[in-house]
């Protein structure tokens, strides 16, 4: 009896144990399922984090600015030297002929004699020309003495009008004779059409020539012609009359003046003509010798930099890269106004740029940086550079 006690005792006290963990069981769930549905209403109420957001990473460290040296250079005006290749040539030239088929009779020139316009240069043998001459001048004489005549017998009334004019038209008509035999005897001669060196002579005295013929070759040298190309980028800043200096390559230096610009460019080139007329009444430029010919054009306002600040820009162009007040680097074309031996003198920059004069190839349009006031060693060292580099 006593152990169907403890047997139901034992019983008992399983039965409580399993229903106190099953009570436990579901209390958990149900708590579960309530502290779910207070994290959704929270949700709802915007309460709750919002899980498409991104945790918040820490913060890269930002990477130091570059630092360039930059230089704002005083603005002077400078007149631009357009420099272009060329050569000498004769102001005027001509190739002188005979007009008729001949004997040269005369040569009174050789080369490289001076002449006045209208001298011999040639005469061909005409023998039956001027005594046609000659005789035209004694009838022109004739009737001359014959209108007199005519012209005093009228005034006392013995001599009939008709008569009278009879003799003014004799001597007309002897003057028209004169003239054509004239004009005959000029077509043997060759005179020159204007002042100027006598620079060719392919016949000798006696020598036959044809109709047509070459017999001498005329040059003006004063003024002599430097003769070039321009671009069509430098057009715009000559005019006629602006001053140049031609340096020949023999070393010899002359002055002139711009007469003649081309308004029509060459097909090929895209480059128009310029003549440069030079004094030379000594005549000691001669013509087609190679010459170095520098346009100083209209002044402008530019900087003088070293060479080693032109760099190129994104489109291939030559610029500078300066500094603007944001601290970011930009890119300015420029317009080369000349070369010197102390460096370039550059035109179309800003007054206020901030130029880069080293470190402008570590950077780019768009960045910013650390500008440092280059100071004027710096300065002259890279002018020094970029002298010793042309050298």
């Amino acid at each position: 009896m006593p152990k169907i006690r403890f047997h139901k005792l034992a019983a008992i006290v399983v039965l409580i144990g399993f229903a106190a963990w099953m009570a436990t069981g579901e209390f958990s769930s149900v708590g579960s399922v309530a502290a779910n549905k207070a994290k959704a209403a929270e949700v709802e109420q915007g309460k709750a984090p919002d899980a498409s957001k991104p945790k918040t990473a820490e913060a890269e460290p930002k990477a130091p600015l570059r630092t360039v040296a930059v230089v704002t250079p005083p603005r002077k005006t400078y007149a631009r030297a357009i420099r272009i290749s060329g050569l000498t040539e004769a102001d005027k030239r001509a190739v002188l002929a005979t007009r008729v088929a001949g004997v040269i009779d005369k040569l009174p020139v050789k080369q490289g004699d001076h002449v006045k316009t209208g001298d011999l240069v040639l005469m061909l043998a005409a023998e039956e020309k001027i005594s046609n001459v000659d005789n035209a001048r004694q009838l022109l004489v004739q009737r001359k003495a014959e209108l007199d005549a005519a012209e005093r017998l009228a005034r006392t009334g013995n001599l009939p009008k008709l008569q009278l004019d009879t003799a003014r038209s004799n001597l007309t008509q002897a003057q028209s004779l004169l003239d054509t035999a004239q004009a005959e005897l000029d077509r043997n001669e060759v005179k020159a059409p204007f002042d100027g060196v006598i620079d060719r002579v392919p016949v000798e005295l006696g020598s036959s020539v044809m109709q047509g013929g070459e017999v001498a070759t005329i040059i003006k040298l004063d003024p002599v012609i430097a003769r070039g190309e321009i671009s069509e980028r430098d057009l715009g800043y000559l005019k006629i009359g602006d001053k140049a200096g031609v340096r020949l390559v023999s070393g010899q230096t002359v002055e002139g003046t711009v007469r003649y610009i081309s308004r029509d460019a060459s097909s090929a080139t895209r480059t128009f003509r310029v003549e440069v007329a030079i004094p030379n009444a000594d005549g000691s430029v001669p013509a087609g010798m190679t010459a170095e010919i520098q346009l100083s054009a209209l002044p402008t306002d530019a900087v003088l930099l070293p060479r080693s600040v032109v760099t190129l820009g994104d489109k291939g162009d030559l610029g500078i890269r300066a500094v603007g007040k944001d601290n970011k680097v930009a890119f300015f074309p420029i317009d080369l106004v000349d070369d010197t031996p102390t460096g370039l003198v550059l035109g179309g920059i800003p007054a206020d740029a901030r130029i880069i004069v080293a470190g402008q190839e570590l950077v780019k349009e768009g960045d910013e940086v650390k500008p440092v006031e280059a100071d004027q060693a710096t300065i002259n060292k890279l002018i020094g550079e970029a002298t010793a580099g042309t050298q």
